[in-house]
């Protein structure tokens, strides 16, 4: 065990350089969050398909309960149960599109992971950065529980559980707990817990920060313990469940699955599920009692629970849905949780925007109009009105613009048309307009997927050390 705890410390000792100016030590808060222990008992596992590059490095790594998919490297790092995703890596050839300019790319890219430690994190290649087109890195950056890295070089850096950084080049920042950043570039930035910011510069800036004590009763993190609150507690209810499936090696689908869908082999659903047309599940999504339309996806870490999504409907990573109807091309942002009650259905109409991390939790019944933008906390009819928008009236906006506790300055319009643009973009890549033949995405292409294991020293003095591996076709 010596050997990780050896590289536990230089991990620790690099974020904590990176972050000096900071004044910010992450061991107080990272040691003993995951007992040593634990990254001996897992095997990590890596996808192959004929449409993923088939290219992994892991060199004096721990890699417990790991997924990787894609060109990746890993090395002196710890990654435990996380989602290491390259499925739209850019491939030698392409040409990047960013603002007038059209740039080749000059290499396979791949994902690289250094000196890192991350924790139940998802991370997702879809890079942005037209400076490192065929590199995209996180180096000297400790992620804690279910905290997302999308599309977001990071060096140096420390993400509270469930945060997330997406579309961000992030150096030397520490990101609070539940905080969401899309701010294109960052620096030594120390960033509250409960901070909604997405800023596109000369374009548009939303601002947004949840009351401390009300997002505490969420989730809480502090020194010497254990993510604590309703989020962590909702999840790890259900972990009996996704013990049992990562313990069996033939698995098939529990419930009916169209021939153009995909359920991920390592995804949980349970009876009295509908699976429509076109439909992408992926891995370590929790689905119950649920109807998906035609479309619609559930991406890593989501739940939904007794609900209807009427199709062509985006729940992001993290997203959990509990008790309610949304109709057609209603999009569920990042670590949102949406919670209606038996009696009390949370009903969202056509076309709206449920902003990244949004609370929804209600004892009454509530619906949301068709064509809103709602964020931060809402528990009753009061709170939608002060945290919601129709897009028509987010459009004509052309200046400041603020309501309840959230700033918005810029242009409107642009705002709602970046979110519909990326919106589009996911259903694209997730395949949800497949027509038999065309337009293929994820949905089409994972459905073959197989998966290789690979497991570390079970004792001496590498144990928990994931032997030095290439693996190519």
């Amino acid at each position: 065990m010596k050997a990780l705890e050896n590289l536990f410390d230089r991990i620790v000792q690099r974020v904590n350089i990176n972050l000096r100016e900071l004044e910010f030590d992450v061991n107080p808060l990272v040691k003993d969050l995951v007992p040593f222990k634990q990254l001996v008992k897992f095997y990590a596992f890596y996808g192959i398909t004929p449409h993923h590059l088939l290219d992994f490095q892991f060199k004096h790594s721990n890699l417990a309960g790991s997924y990787f998919l894609g060109k990746c490297s890993v090395t002196n790092s710890m990654l435990y149960k996380s989602d290491i995703r390259g499925d739209e890596l850019k491939k030698k050839g392409d040409v990047f599109r960013y603002q007038d300019f059209e740039i080749p790319v000059s290499a396979d890219e791949g994902i690289e992971i250094e000196d890192s430690f991350l924790i139940k994190t998802l991370v997702h290649n879809f890079s942005h950065d037209p400076e490192t087109l065929e590199k995209f890195s996180i180096n000297s950056t400790i992620s804690t529980h279910y905290a997302n890295i999308h599309g977001s070089p990071t060096d140096g850096s420390f993400l509270g559980p469930f945060s997330t950084v997406d579309l961000t080049t992030m150096n030397d920042c520490v990101i609070g707990a539940y905080s969401y950043i899309q701010a294109g570039e960052i620096n030594h930035l120390n960033i509250g817990p409960g901070t909604i910011w997405i800023r596109s510069p000369e374009n548009f800036n939303f601002f947004y920060r949840y009351p401390q004590q009300k997002l505490s009763h969420y989730i809480h993190f502090s020194a010497g313990q254990w993510p604590q609150g309703l989020f962590i507690d909702f999840v790890e209810d259900r972990k009996q469940a996704f013990q049992r499936i990562f313990n069996r090696v033939d698995i098939g689908p529990s419930v009916p699955v169209p021939s153009s869908a995909s359920l991920d082999r390592f995804a949980v659903i349970k009876p009295k599920t509908r699976i429509g047309e076109n439909v992408l599940v992926s891995q370590r999504a929790f689905l119950q009692n649920t109807h998906m339309g035609k479309g619609a996806n559930a991406q890593e870490h989501c739940y939904i629970i007794n609900s209807r999504l009427k199709g062509f409907n985006v729940t992001a990573h993290g997203a959990k849905i509990i008790e309610a109807d949304l109709g057609q091309n209603v999009f569920v942002g990042f670590n949102s949780f949406l919670r209606g009650r038996p009696d009390c259905r949370l009903t969202i109409g056509d076309d709206s925007i449920v902003m990244p991390h949004t609370i929804i939790d209600i004892i009454k019944p509530l619906r949301i109009p068709a064509g809103h933008m709602v964020w931060g906390l809402i528990t009753n009819g009061d709170e939608l009105e002060a945290n919601s928008i129709p897009l028509s009236a987010l459009s004509k906006i052309n200046g400041s613009f603020t309501k309840g506790n959230m700033l918005f300055e810029g242009n409107g319009n642009s705002f709602k048309a970046a979110f519909q643009e990326r919106i589009q973009h996911i259903l694209e890549a997730n395949g949800a307009f497949y027509d038999g033949s065309q337009c293929e995405g994820h949905a089409q292409k994972n459905q073959n997927i197989s998966f290789n294991m690979i497991q570390p020293y079970p004792e001496g003095k590498l144990e928990g050390v994931y032997p030095t591996i290439r693996i190519q076709p």
